[in-house]
Parts: structure tokens; sequence; C-alpha cells
């Protein structure tokens, strides 16, 4: 007998249909699981091989739980927002609203004829006001927000918490024992933030926000007219039709999500995921600390540093265990903060620490350093040069004030300061560090003869390098 599988298909499907038999409602009486796919573009005249491969076999699973008892949730969709909707209608000559349309009903017949057990009343499309609305909500949200980071990164945790809180903090008591995350650290008193007319507070705000605007190096594809994330780009060129992508400096809107990467791979520990898998997803997170190694010194053979006037005309170098620059009290507090920095750089910051590390450059570069009571950004310790980055806040009248203090600070704890700009930086962090090189490159290195060292108590101190 042969078997007549096209009216076999279409009598149970009708029957599906008119039975409304994977219509999922709520329960109480079944454990509840949900199976979800990823939403096909509709930008293509039809589905390709790949959306099959996936979608039956988590629709094999779908009917497994619900024959084991559960009350199964597996909904379909369509991510029909964005470039490739874009470039389809482009390709086409059509208006994106006419191409998705049709793409959606092509899409839906052929989901039918292969019987996948979804719930097509709980469809949703990017497209339609009725989803996006959510998307926009979830973005005010999450301007309207903070992230609070534990006293320690190491503690794992951290939550996102109403933007007015910080305020309210702000006023009371400046960036005063504060633990947020922020794009770069900043420091002011109570008196000085409220003294702040209302567009520098929203300036400052954007430092903070979860979701933010700043300048940062992107992939622009100037043939798509848009910009890529990583994951679009390959070799150089766009993954969608292969045109050339360039680093631009942009003005765009941001998400703090590196804030989050403690809880990400914190959860990472409940998942019932193959540890191939679950490494996959910790090298995409992405978070790293480096390894650092801590000499502790005793305080019975440190004496305070000299002053300027008791240095003379010695030379400003590495030496003695007997030299330091910030007293105990001071110390825990400003190894906590350095330690916070290292693992919570600025893009800036970042950029141009993956051209400095490792003597990259030719030359020993820490960062993050203390020098007397201040965390320099970068420093040079066989050459003497701290390297400092400076942020837009950084053109304020008072900070300029600050910054020619600190300045002055650090030249007289024996270091040269050199600064640059995040600007800078971004748009083209090689060539800064090669004006780093060029510049440490002409200085001598420094001697080991009668002198005093500049450097905080507890880091750096006893090494010889040079």
């Amino acid at each position: 007998m042969e078997y007549n599988f096209k009216a076999i298909d279409r009598k149970w499907q009708q029957y599906w249909v008119e039975n409304k038999t994977y219509r999922v409602t709520e329960d109480p009486a079944k454990p509840k699981f949900y199976v979800l796919d990823m939403f096909p573009y509709p930008s293509g005249a039809g589905l390709h091989v790949g959306h099959p491969l996936g979608y039956i076999a988590s629709d094999i699973y779908s009917r497994f739980k619900r024959h084991q008892g559960f009350n199964v949730l597996h909904p379909m969709g369509y991510d029909a927002y964005g470039l490739p909707a874009e470039q389809y209608a482009i390709q086409t000559g059509q208006h994106p609203a006419v191409t998705t349309e049709q793409n959606i009903s092509r899409y839906r017949g052929q989901l039918d004829k292969i019987g996948l057990s979804f719930d097509w009343s709980r469809e949703i499309r990017t497209c339609e006001p009725e989803y996006y609305k959510w998307t926009q909500w979830a973005f005010v949200q999450m301007f309207h927000s903070y992230f609070s980071l534990p006293p320690t990164p190491s503690e794992g945790g951290g939550a996102a918490r109403p933007i007015l809180e910080l305020i309210a903090a702000f006023e009371k008591n400046g960036t005063a024992g504060l633990t947020v995350a922020c794009s770069e650290d900043l420091s002011f008193t109570a008196e000085e933030w409220n003294a702040k007319t209302e567009k520098e507070q929203q300036e400052t705000l954007m430092n903070y926000r979860i979701a933010y605007l700043a300048d940062t190096m992107v992939n622009w594809c100037p043939a798509l007219g848009t910009v890529l994330a990583n994951d679009e780009v390959s070799e150089g060129v766009s993954v969608r039709g292969g045109h050339p992508v360039e680093q631009k400096l942009m003005r765009q809107w941001c998400l703090r999500v590196s804030a989050y990467a403690q809880r990400l791979l914190d959860g990472l520990n409940a998942l019932d995921w193959t540890e191939s898998l679950k490494e996959t997803q910790k090298n995409w997170i992405g978070r790293s600390e480096g390894a650092e190694i801590w000499f502790r010194l005793s305080q019975k053979n440190l004496s305070p540093a000299p002053s300027p006037q008791e240095r003379g005309a010695r030379p400003v170098c590495e030496d003695r265990v007997r030299f330091h620059t910030t007293d105990s009290k001071r110390w825990n507090k400003l190894e906590t903060a350095a330690k916070l920095m290292r693992s919570h750089q600025t893009e800036a910051e970042n950029a141009l620490w993956q051209e400095l590390r490792a003597k990259k450059t030719g030359h020993k570069i820490r960062r993050q350093h203390i020098v007397n009571t201040f965390i320099v950004d970068f420093i040079s310790l066989d050459k003497g040069v701290a390297i400092e980055i400076d942020g837009r806040i950084h053109d304020n009248e008072d900070h300029k004030e600050y910054d020619a203090i600190r300045t002055q600070i650090l030249e007289e704890s024996g270091f040269e300061v050199i600064r640059y700009s995040n600007e800078e930086i971004l748009q083209n962090p090689q060539f800064v560090a090669k004006k780093i090189k060029i510049y440490l490159d002409k200085k001598p290195s420094l001697t080991w003869g009668d002198c005093i060292a500049p450097l905080s108590r507890g880091e750096g101190l006893g090494e010889r390098s040079g």
C-alpha cells in the first residue's frame, strides 16, 4: 500500500489547527517548560536548510517533554527588523514592509508543512509596535539605571539600581565610598557636584548610566551605511555582502554590558550545560584580570619619603624598601581602588593597554599604579614616566586645576608626566603607543646609585629591572 504522505500531512495538520493542539494555557497542575528557537530573518525567498536543522531538533525535545507531563511553551516569531530586512528591500527595490510580509507568509507555509509543534497564538514580529515598544521600554529602564558593584570584583554579583539613588549619593557625599561601574574613574565632592550646571551633571551621569552616549571606535561599513557588531565582520569585510569595513570613531549609544560579566559567569554554574558549551560562553564573556604577585613589607622597615628639599640633586629611581610615598592608612584604600580600576578599565584605557602590555613597546609598563596618593593610569618605572589619559571631564576648569596639582606632585615624586586624550587613543591606539615608545626610547634608564624611591608602599618595591 502506497503511503500518501501529502494527504496524511494535510489531514493531521488541519486537525492540529482546528483543535488548537499546540496552544498553551496556564496549568498550575503541570510543571512548566520553555523551548525557544532562534527567530528567522524574513529576508529571503524562503527557509534554508539551517532552519529546519535546528527547529526539528527542538521540536523533538518539545514533544518529548510534553510526553513527560510538562506544560511546554514552544513559540515562534520573526526577527524582522534591521540590516537583513533593509538589504533584501534594497536588492529587490521594494519597501521593506512589503517584502517582510511576503516573506513571513512564505516562511509560515514552509514551517507548517514541516509539521512543527509551535504555538502560533504566541507569534511575535519584531517590526511591529506591539513588540518593539518593549525594547524601547527596556532601553529607558537601562538609561535610568546604574550598576552597583560589590566591594571587591572577586565577590561577584552586583545589580542595576535607579540612577536617582546615585544622584542622591552625589548630592550627599560626592563619589566617596561608591563602587560602581563607570566609563572612567571620576572623583568629586558633594559641593563640587551641587555646583555643577544641569548640563554638566547630565554629562557626568553618562559616565555611570547602563545605557549611555559615548565616543567609541566602531566597525563602520560605508556600503551598508551602518555599524556592525564584531561577529558581523570577518577578515576586514562584512559577513553580509563582503563589503569593506573600517574602524571609525563615532558618538553613539552604548550599553554597559561588561558590568554584568561576573553575574553571567556565576549564572553558568547553575546551568545544566556541557562543559565545552560553558567554556565557549566563558570565552565569549571574556572577563579577565590577569595575574599579580604581591610582596607584603614589614612596617618596621619603612620610613617616610624625603621631601624634595631633602633630595637635593640626587637622582630619582627605584631604591631601598625604607622609602615609600603613601602612609599606611591610605594604602589599603588605594590598593583596593587600583585593583578595581584594573578590572574595570575604561574603553580608552583598555585599547591602549592592549598595545602596551607584555612589553610590546620594548618597555615594561604597568597600569593603574599607585604613586604618592594617586593612581596613575600607566607608568614606566624604569624610565620614570607617568602616562595619563584624559576624558572630557578634564576640560572642566576645576579639573584642570586638579590636574595641575596632581602633575606637580607626580613630578616632585620623580616622574615626568605625559598626557593623551580619550579621543586620540580610541581613534588610533597603535599610533599613541608608537609615540609613547619613541618618547621612552629617547629617555635614559634610571641608575641605581645614591637615589630615592618614588614608588608607593608595596607596589614594585625591591624590583631591579634595567
